[in-house]
């Protein structure tokens, strides 16, 4: 998306990774504890912004957009604020 859209604009992310996942290491005993933080995730419910864009065209939004979309596990929308 930062490379469709050039210099032209300024992308923002809506989401930042704040949950832990532990994981403990295979084979120990019960007890002592909680694991390691092994990597964060963040939670996304239906209807959550996830990218912002500004300083460039709507067709060049778009496209960067669904450029993105395709990457992405889940079905998203492209929504215009004004």
């Amino acid at each position: 998306m930062k490379r469709y859209a050039r210099r032209g604009g300024k992308i923002w992310v809506r989401i930042f990774p704040d949950k832990p996942v532990i994981v403990r290491p295979t084979e120990t005993r019960m007890g002592s504890g909680k694991g390691s933080p092994e990597y964060w995730i963040s939670v996304v419910k239906p209807g959550r912004i996830l990218y912002e864009m500004s300083g460039v065209s709507e067709t060049v939004a778009k496209a960067a957009i669904s450029i993105v979309a395709c990457k992405m596990p889940i079905r998203t929308q492209f929504v215009i604020s004004g």
